[in-house]
């Protein structure tokens, strides 16, 4: 380790954000980067722990050599930490942004709460290497003359194109929207992750030979039966965008919307696209000057949050049907595992009135438009408590609770009886394949990312398209020197 001691001599930091009150009047990135000598020192902290149980199967899905590249760092040599971190990982600028680190709930500093700033090593990683002009396109040497088309150019899709074309193989990617990115694009709010990364990225693909067709909808506008009978191999990576039904009376009233509808919408507004997308059609939905509640505990409701706090809402309610979360977990029974615990995100934290335990009954409205949420407290098995109903009010309800599966119109109508389709007990439906080789039922199409396992994090998808990738490579040459 390049200091054997860094971890007793120097405190963990991670990086601050501008104050609330700067930051809810922008909607761009509102961290403030770290030092290389700051950094550095937190590179330091890595330990000599024995068994690094952040890049294993607890820790990083996609196995991220975390204690190799905070040595180069500390080390100053960044050059060398890039190309580690590329390694297992196509986009670390991604990853250290949005990702919720689970690695840094498995580093063993963690049991004292002091865990390794690793998501902030690695943005800084990821950032110095563009700073450096460590990161252009890498052709192949040689083209093998086969030919892959990709569905899709989310994280999953991405990571697979880019792979695919390292291999030497002609790839094509197909986007439903007018520009690649998927969820990273229209899902993610700018606060969070800027676009031009995504840019960059797609400017480098390019330059390794990866065409981009964008505006064109697969099993809409064009047969995926058409792609499989061009295409050596085809990798559907449409994701999981059906949001899942609430069942919620008042649904129709005019004010309620599902939480897409309105990141997809602000994502278009700030791209200076048409807010009409093709998946995601509806009217303008801005909350100005309005009272909104947001349904829901996760990162979906936690963006519709700050979304509607930069768009200059009055209050933000959100409701979450889970109990409030201990503040602190049982480290001897949860490490190193995620922990249910009490979290706060900069979103919430800008002023968001948070209720726990609390289930949304309905939605009251007056001549067709939203005016109060009707809600009660639940008991631990999520059942209504009977004399606790409350009423808040509300202009604007976004609900977030999730996703089913793929869109049910499209690929999946087109090869309805032919590609099998699998539920969970939550009836949430998937593409059927498994994460070895990643084929479906049906020849020469192989599918990845959250359309296979159901949402997930982005970190998840970027594994699921690479290890895709060294599938569809092995099985079109024979063998793969593709990592998985």
């Amino acid at each position: 380790m390049g200091k054997v001691t860094g971890f007793l001599e120097i405190d963990r930091q991670v990086g601050k954000y501008q104050p609330a009150s700067d930051r809810i009047r922008h909607f761009r990135e509102f961290t403030i980067p770290m030092s290389d000598g700051e950094v550095k020192k937190q590179a330091a902290r890595c330990m000599d722990c024995g068994i690094p149980f952040c890049h294993g199967p607890t820790g990083c899905p996609i196995h991220n050599q975390i204690p190799d590249w905070n040595d180069l760092v500390y080390n100053d040599n960044w050059d060398e930490a890039i190309r580690n971190l590329h390694s297992t990982n196509n986009f670390p600028e991604f990853t250290g942004r949005i990702c919720p680190a689970p690695c840094e709930e498995a580093c063993t500093l963690n049991l004292e709460d002091v865990p390794v700033s690793i998501k902030t090593v690695e943005q800084a990683i990821a950032d110095k290497a563009y700073e450096k002009g460590f990161i252009i396109p890498q052709p192949a040497v040689s083209k093998t003359g086969r030919t892959v088309a990709v569905i899709g150019s989310g994280p999953a899709g991405l990571a697979a194109a880019q792979q695919l074309g390292r291999a030497g193989h002609e790839v094509h990617v197909y986007e439903r929207e007018s520009r690649a990115g998927g969820l990273l694009r229209y899902g993610i709010p700018d606060f969070k992750m800027e676009k031009h990364f995504i840019d960059r990225r797609v400017t480098q693909m390019e330059g390794e030979g990866v065409t981009f067709f964008c505006g064109v909808n697969v099993g809409i506008d064009k047969p995926i039966q058409e792609l499989i009978d061009t295409y050596d191999a085809v990798l559907y990576c449409g994701g999981a965008e059906t949001p899942r039904p609430a069942g919620i009376p008042g649904g129709e009233f005019e004010g309620v919307h599902d939480a897409m509808h309105y990141l997809v919408q602000q994502n278009r507004r700030i791209g200076r696209e048409n807010i009409e997308s093709v998946a995601w059609p509806s009217d303008p939905i801005v909350a100005s000057g309005k009272h909104v509640v947001v349904v829901g505990g996760g990162d979906t409701a936690s963006d519709c949050v700050g979304t509607a706090f930069r768009q200059g809402a009055v209050k933000v309610t959100q409701l979450d049907i889970r109990p409030q979360p201990p503040e602190k977990e049982d480290k001897l029974s949860v490490w190193p595992y995620w922990a249910t615990k009490m979290r706060t995100s900069s979103s919430q934290a800008e002023g968001a009135d948070r209720e726990f335990q609390v289930a949304t009954l309905e939605f009251i409205g007056e001549n067709g438009t939203l005016t109060h949420v009707k809600c009660c407290e639940v008991d631990e098995a999520r059942k209504p408590i009977a004399g606790t109903e409350f009423f808040i009010k509300a202009d604007l309800a976004f609900i977030a609770i999730g996703f089913s599966g793929p869109f049910e119109d499209g690929i999946v109508k087109e090869l309805a009886g032919s590609l099998e389709m699998r539920a969970d007990r939550r009836g949430n439906r998937s593409v059927a394949a498994d994460d070895k080789d990643y084929r479906t039922s049906i020849d020469k199409l192989y599918t990845a990312g959250d359309v296979r396992r159901g949402q997930s994090l982005v970190v998840w998808a970027i594994r699921e398209g690479r290890q895709a990738a060294q599938s569809i490579d092995a099985a079109l040459m024979g063998a793969s020197v593709l990592p998985r």
